[in-house]
């Protein structure tokens, strides 16, 4: 009986996650399950990679210039602001000292040269000798990335990044450098939990040439109140908003410009020492219009005649965000959404008016503009809002925006941007695994907003912003960009100047967002490791904040120390255990074919990167469900692009049923129907001489399923998962061509 053909394709609009039905009602190019995997451009492709902000790992990760080594490389001193705590790092030039313990000092593990590194974690004060000479020393206080600013200037295309973790300010300049100048003492710090994100805009100072970056991280308890930056220094803002009574602004969620004035949202109004402080969730107040300066003394003075004021929302529910829609400034509450209307009267020139009544956003850094709409998260929904309307756009997916974790400031901590280049948006959140020890996010919503498709991502991003490198460019001697990688070097996302997304993590790394990137960056230090039982190669890895679940698998590099240790480097590893109540630790075992015991002590150095796994679980097909009919599937083949070492397993399931018919054909107890290994080549066959040179390839995958529905999981196996150059490999899907042919009745 001839075999009927279906062809599968394109991955447009039809394609990308779906659940809003059962996987056998889902669109035939659409995915019941898809991770580390997405639709783009009529194909699946593998998820986003991501390399450093700059090429070593001294120059990506936010970093304290603490002195320089004199002429016999010592230097002496105590770090600004805050004690020293475990997963801390100094460099000197390339060599890298890291606090793996408590003490007053602790001796420091020394990866490279010197006599004397120790660190008083308790007074934050350090000693170096028989270092480098004449060499900067920089330490690395580990905390979240909190914020990252693109500060305006007058410079066209060339905006430099500032970026903030929860006490430091760093701008990049070829690497991390923090900002401390300050006009008020103590203004070059902040205070603030690990959710409580930096808000900033950019808008005029005391002169309308003036430049200013205006900062809040909505603490109300901050001493040094709200932050403007300027001429590379930081100064207090803390408005005057009321003479008669000596009223000042202390914090806000939000500063934003809006009709040449300066605007906060969701305001703490106390003492001028920020004693009395009373939260106004539902107030926005406004400077005084264009011809007085946001910084002038009476610039948001309400008892001044044409100076600011405020205005209070009529619902209590709380301000959450802001965005604008052309020339309209839409403010988002938690269950409405308003309208800031400009009256042109100078004297009462805005007024509030209501766009919805019950559908809002939750989360202050979700919202992202487009031209005729803005999207947040909210809580039933991911909102997008014309201006006239708001309503959902998640129909597809409509139960994942209640996976978010509610608690430990899970909804603070959804943050989202748009990739301008792939016509992508991102949201970095904590799922339902988050908790107290793990709350940072864990997971990243991917959303393609010109053929509306969705997919997800594992990752660990606290911040998004936009970085635009400097005139060089990625240089030749890249240490993550290399001539082996599947990247297109004239790739729009290695020239200068190019608009790229930047993202940092809970350990103040930061790193460039890049589809054309098969691989995650190096994003976790290696604080510690040590043998759990010597001779067992069971291995403890110690990383502060490390956010890693059971199973996740992890690459190693850098590692350096005694003994056989840095067999490490190099190799992929799963994470045992339930790490649930280990936030800074997990364990892997060593495992090779000559039966190594891996003995030695740890010097510093190592880094660790996800590997993620593309999983694609696809619709439950039948072809011949109108006809009652069961369906038969011989054979898929699939349209791939070539690469060099790739692959990926295809597992199948039949009718309803999970069982993985792959694993019960190669067990004994099984159906006693061997089906291979079921692995899907994406390099050309050495026996198909064309195929060397094809830029696609039709690779079958072989099959004997019977029954209700067929449906394909398509994932890396954990012998995929370990392998390097699977790792290094790109996936992309082109399209599936069923072979099938109608059997038995239904019941039959």
């Amino acid at each position: 009986m001839p075999m009927d053909r279906f062809f599968i394709a394109p991955f447009d609009d039809k394609s990308g996650l779906q659940r809003n039905v059962k996987p056998f009602m889902i669109t035939d190019e659409a995915f019941a399950s898809l991770n580390n995997a997405y639709a783009w451009r009529g194909r699946i492709r593998k998820r986003f990679g991501s390399r450093w902000l700059d090429n070593t790992q001294d120059l990506t990760r936010l970093r304290v210039n603490v002195g320089t080594t004199n002429n016999t490389g010592a230097l002496s001193g105590t770090v600004p602001a805050m004690a020293g705590a475990i997963g801390q790092m100094f460099s000197i030039g390339q060599n890298f000292f890291t606090v793996n313990a408590l003490g007053t000092p602790a001796n420091l593990l020394i990866d490279g040269t010197a006599t004397t590194a120790t660190f008083n974690t308790s007074t934050g004060s350090f000693v170096f000798t028989g270092s480098a000479a004449t060499t900067a020393v920089y330490w690395y206080p580990a905390l979240p990335v909190m914020g990252m600013a693109t500060f305006q200037n007058a410079i066209i295309d060339d905006e430099p990044l500032i970026a903030f973790d929860t006490i430091y300010a760093y701008q990049y300049n070829g690497g991390w450098e923090r900002i401390d100048g300050e006009v008020t003492p103590g203004a070059a710090t902040w205070t603030g939990s690990n959710s409580q994100f930096f808000w900033f805009t950019t808008w005029v100072g005391v002169d309308a040439s003036n430049y200013v970056l205006f900062v809040t991280n909505f603490n109300e308890t901050e001493p040094n109140f709200m932050r403007f930056l300027f001429n590379n220094n930081w100064d207090n803002f803390q408005p005057l908003i009321s003479s008669g009574s000596s009223l000042y602004m202390n914090a806000a969620r939000i500063l934003v410009p809006f009709k040449n004035r300066l605007l906060a949202f969701n305001i703490w109004e106390g003492n001028s020492d920020g004693t009395g402080n009373i939260q106004y969730a539902n107030r926005m107040r406004y400077s005084g219009p264009s011809n007085v300066s946001p910084l002038g003394m009476n610039a948001w003075d309400q008892d001044t005649q044409q100076n600011g004021s405020g205005l209070d929302c009529p619902t209590m529910e709380a301000i959450v965000t802001v965005e604008f829609v052309k020339d309209r400034l839409i403010v988002f509450l938690e269950e409405s959404t308003w309208e800031i209307v400009y009256t042109g009267n100078q004297q009462a020139p805005f007024a509030w008016q209501q766009i919805n009544t019950e559908l809002g956003v939750e989360s202050t850094f979700s919202v992202v503009p487009f031209d005729k709409v803005a999207i947040g998260v909210g809580n039933v929904g991911v909102m997008a809002c014309t201006g006239t309307n708001v309503e959902r756009i998640d129909e597809k997916i409509p139960d994942e925006v209640f996976k978010i974790h509610n608690s430990d400031a899970g909804i603070e901590r959804v943050y989202g941007i748009r990739d301008y280049s792939v016509e992508m948006v991102y949201w970095t959140f904590p799922d339902e695994t988050a908790s107290s020890a793990f709350p940072f996010p864990n997971r990243v919503l991917v959303y393609n907003y010109k053929n509306g498709t969705w997919s997800f991502n594992d990752d660990s991003f606290t911040a998004f912003g936009y970085f635009q490198p400097t005139p060089n460019g990625i240089r030749w001697n890249s240490t993550t960009i290399t001539w082996d990688d599947d990247e297109t070097w004239d790739s729009g996302y290695l020239q200068a100047l190019f608009r790229q997304v930047a993202a940092g993590n809970q350990q103040g790394w930061t790193f460039i967002i890049d589809p054309e990137v098969p691989i995650n960056a190096a994003s976790l230090q290696i604080t510690d490791i040590t043998i759990t039982s010597p001779g067992s190669n069971i291995i403890t890895i110690t990383s502060i904040n490390h956010n890693l679940r059971q199973g996740d698998y992890i690459y190693f590099d850098g590692i350096t120390g005694s003994g056989n240790l840095t067999l490490l480097n190099g190799k992929i590893f799963p994470v045992l255990g339930d790490t649930a109540s280990t936030p800074n630790s997990f364990t892997i075992l060593y495992q090779d074919l000559s039966g190594t015991i891996i003995a030695g002590t740890y010097r510093g150095g190592g880094t660790l990167a996800r590997v993620s796994n593309p999983q694609l679980l696809s619709k439950q097909y039948n072809f011949y469900m109108q006809q009652g009919r069961n369906s038969y599937v011989s054979k898929v083949d699939f349209l791939v692009d070539r690469t060099q070492f790739g692959q990926i397993q295809i597992d199948f399931f039949v009718s309803t049923a999970d069982n993985s018919m792959l694993a019960d054909s190669n067990d004994i107890s099984g159906t006693g129907s061997l089906l291979g290994t079921g692995t899907l080549e994406t390099f050309p066959y050495a026996t198909i001489p064309f195929e060397q040179n094809a830029s696609q390839l039709w690779h079958p995958y072989y099959l004997q399923a019977d029954g209700e529905f067929i449906q394909l999981n398509m994932q890396l196996n954990d012998t995929q998962m370990r392998s390097v150059q699977v790792r290094e490999s790109q996936f992309q899907l082109h399209s599936m061509i069923f072979h099938t042919t109608p059997t038995s009745a239904r019941l039959q």
